[in-house]
């Protein structure tokens, strides 16, 4: 789920989805993941399908054909259970005991299908019922993942106790959201009304405002007191157990609420955010912040979720939300819509933008592999590479991924600059590696960003693993490997690249599923040696994954020494095979364009580009590349 992912409040039938879809293709825009809102149900009932709007054959086929397309399928679903007789999943829920109960009985809300009982997701017994019901709607149509919303938990009412109307519809038709139950705080305990406020919103609100009573009661007589902030840690886990189950491979789950700990069971997006240019810049602290509470696969509603987008607003935000580690285009019902190929230049920004970080693929993945076993997150702060630069603690604006690739986006309406930090060294442009910043110490640089390009850099002493870009990423990964060796100022560098199926439960290093290759460069008399080692190399070389291209970026502060060297032989020695490769061989040497009053900056830079190569990644690599053909 490393791609794009397109998504709205409002897609009003499966044509309408159809059509969304062949907007991207036709646009050549790439496209992981298609998403429903609540639109798809029946009536708002989980595990449903709208028969008139939503028809199964219909679904049926869509997803088949996006699956033959190598693309995804996400649906969404709310943890509150309508009360129908008729409707099974209630039917089940209450033969299994397994709802939240206040005075030995269900307690009582309403959520967007009406009148609804919440599943008790730290009830041992609901594991076995979620299961089921996921199970039983998976092959009525083969979704891919699952959305959770509204489990902080919401409720459209507030009340102590609620009971249903004697008469009239509930909810009503014009008024969904508002509250049709009859409720009351006649039965208020010291839970409910504790001796400290909330100041949510500014106001001393209620502990059970638009959520559960804290009175309500959990499995093994929990209050609701004590386990309100665990309600969406718990049901992410069942439901990602239960997707393991039913799935056979890793699940993929978006949630909204969150605690600590949830980053392992489950991906988060920012909640509803508005198309405001403050909105934009907001969502890089807010991941930022997220990575370091452990949920590493975060991302913003991409064009914003709430009021309408701008043509410009939509160019920046693609730009930028193609770097978050979760990607998603997602706006409101009522909102005007913000596909990205409405508009042509937001089109070329998405082109653009997306086509860079598919071909980072490989190094994002990697980043997911180490943020799977050590906790890392995938999007940085600056401080994280540079913790002896206090410059880098109050950085916003900017962000890394991993310790090498920084992000500088544009976050001003009107903008065609944008002033980026730069930590000390050299930074080579992504899109076009003969460009280069060198700073001496921590500097401000003012970089020209027109309508449809973002700044992104990688720093010195990095070797980035990348591929080609796809419309998927299946396609993506079935292209040979490029390296970028961004030595600049440094003698060394180094990278590493986890590669597996994307689909088993775990990323591990384990023989036959997985490979782990890391690379390792250095200047030598002549040249510049890049070696890999491998661990487990024999599913990459079952994959048949080559790399063909190497990049070596270098300044001549690293290669003075060096570059007047006479010409040595280029070989490449992929285990006892010894491979010639000096014709595929090219060099050319540039000058960084810097603006004259950043001259004491100017350098030398040397680009060495290698092509042609044809190297199993799962056998180590040892190339010696001179400095002179």
């Amino acid at each position: 789920m490393s791609g794009f992912h397109q998504c709205r409040y409002g897609y009003e039938n499966i044509s309408v989805v159809e059509s969304v879809v062949d907007g991207y293709a036709a646009a050549k825009i790439p496209l992981e993941t298609i998403w429903t809102d609540i639109d798809y149900m029946d009536d708002f009932k989980d595990f449903t399908l709208d028969p008139v709007n939503f028809p199964e054959m219909e679904m049926q086929k869509f997803v088949e054909r996006i699956h033959a397309n190598g693309q995804k399928y996400v649906l969404i679903i709310d943890p509150g259970i309508c009360l129908n007789e008729t409707y099974k999943t209630f039917q089940r829920g209450i033969q299994a005991d397994i709802f939240v109960k206040r005075g030995g009985v269900p307690y009582l809300a309403q959520v967007w299908p009406g009148p609804v009982y919440f599943p008790d997701f730290l009830n041992p017994n609901t594991q076995s019922f979620w299961t089921k019901e996921i199970s039983e709607f998976h092959e009525t149509i083969a979704f891919d993942g699952l959305w959770l919303d509204m489990n902080e938990v919401s409720n459209f009412c507030s009340g102590i106790t609620c009971s249903l109307p004697k008469e009239g519809d509930c909810p009503r038709k014009d008024a969904q959201t508002d509250c049709c139950l009859v409720c009351s705080n006649a039965n208020t305990t010291r839970w409910d009304d504790p001796p400290y406020k909330i100041n949510a919103s500014g106001t001393h609100r209620p502990l059970g405002n638009s959520t559960m009573a804290a009175s309500a009661v959990h499995y093994n007589n929990i209050l609701e007191y004590n386990a309100h902030n665990l309600y969406g840690l718990s049901e992410a886990i069942m439901t990602n157990t239960a997707l393991k189950s039913v799935l056979k491979k890793r699940p993929f789950i978006l949630t909204r609420s969150t605690f600590i700990g949830s980053g392992a069971h489950a991906a988060h997006w920012t909640g509803d955010n508005a198309a405001t240019w403050d909105d934009l810049w907001y969502s890089i602290p807010t991941m930022l912040s997220f990575g370091l509470f452990g949920v590493p696969m975060v991302g913003a509603d991409i064009c914003g979720f709430s009021k309408d987008t701008t043509e410009e607003l939509c160019n920046r935000w693609i730009q930028l939300g193609s770097f978050y580690p979760f990607a998603r285009d997602h706006s409101e019902k009522g909102s005007k819509h913000q596909e990205l190929y409405l508009w042509k230049s937001v089109t070329m920004s998405a082109r653009k933008a997306l086509g860079l970080r598919y071909r980072l693929l490989p190094y994002i993945y990697t980043l997911a592999f180490e943020a799977h076993n050590e906790g890392s997150p995938i999007a940085r702060p600056l401080f994280f590479t540079f913790p002896e630069d206090p410059n880098t603690l109050g950085i916003s604006t900017q962000f890394l991924l991993g310790k090498g690739v920084l992000v500088s986006p544009v976050l001003k309406q009107g903008a065609r600059t944008v002033d980026a930090y730069f930590p000390k060294g050299t930074w080579y442009n992504l899109y076009n590696v003969s460009e280069s910043i060198t700073v001496e110490s921590g500097t401000y640089v003012s970089l020209l960003a027109p309508l449809d390009t973002i700044n992104v850099h990688v720093y010195e002493g990095t070797i980035l693993p990348m591929q080609e870009m796809g419309m998927t990423t299946r396609e993506a990964r079935r292209s040979p490997f490029s390296l970028v060796v961004a030595l600049g100022g440094r003698k060394e560098a180094y990278g590493d690249l986890y590669v597996d199926n994307g689909e088993d439960l775990e990323m591990v290093i384990e023989h036959g599923k997985s490979s782990y290759i890391e690379f390792y460069a250095d200047i030598v008399e002549g040249g510049v040696r890049l070696r890999s080692e491998v661990q487990m190399g024999e599913y990459a070389i079952g994959e048949g994954w080559l790399l063909e291209n190497i990049t070596v970026l270098a300044t001549t502060t690293a290669v003075r020494s060096h570059y007047a060297h006479s010409y040595m032989k280029l070989e490449a020695i992929s285990d006892k095979m010894i491979v010639d490769v000096s014709a595929s061989f090219s060099m050319k040497r540039i000058k960084t364009d810097f603006r004259p009053e950043m001259d004491r900056y100017n350098s030398l830079d040397v680009v060495l580009a290698i092509s042609n190569l044809s190297l199993s990644i799962g056998k180590n690599i040892e190339l010696v590349i001179p400095w002179e053909k």
